[in-house]
């Protein structure tokens, strides 16, 4: 900013050639200025939402594992039942239908789980592909937008 605030002022005579290079650099470098600006600004809000995403994805297979952990707490809970039911000699059927129903339940959450894994690495990776790939596009149409700004004041400082 400074820069070209004070290339603005340098020249006093405005039909001077010095003066009209001064005023065409000057523009130009706001002109980057602002440019850069709005690629830092598009380039944190694409990383910004990339990292969104991959956390409330994590959320969600961190949520399943809590799960499964809970369940294979009440299936280990179920087995002490069922050790303490065949000493005691009563409630063993009862003790073996919950001990079986905690297998169960852990295992679909086990192999949902697996499945769940599997799945959060194909989505990230193609989150990150296609995330990383439209930020390149948007760098990429910034830089033709400033190469194209270097191109006209190239122009413009050649007719003086």
């Amino acid at each position: 900013i400074g820069v070209s605030e004070y290339l603005k002022l340098l020249p006093i005579d405005s039909n001077d050639s010095v003066s009209s290079l001064c005023q065409k650099t000057s523009e130009l470098y706001e002109k980057l200025r602002k440019a850069e600006s709005r690629v830092g600004t598009d380039e944190d809000l694409k990383l910004s939402d990339l990292l969104r995403y991959y956390e409330r994805d994590s959320k969600a297979a961190l949520d399943l594992l809590y799960r499964r952990t809970r369940s294979l707490a009440n299936f280990e809970s179920a087995n002490k039942k069922l050790e303490q039911a065949r000493a005691k000699n009563k409630g063993v059927q009862e003790a073996e239908a919950f001990q079986q129903e905690a297998s169960t339940s852990f295992e679909k959450l086990s192999a949902k789980g697996k499945e769940e894994l599997q799945a959060f690495k194909v989505r990230r990776v193609e989150a990150f592909k296609k995330n990383l790939t439209e930020l390149v596009d948007l760098e990429t149409k910034h830089a033709k937008t400033q190469v194209a700004a270097l191109r006209a004041t190239l122009a413009a400082l050649r007719e003086l």
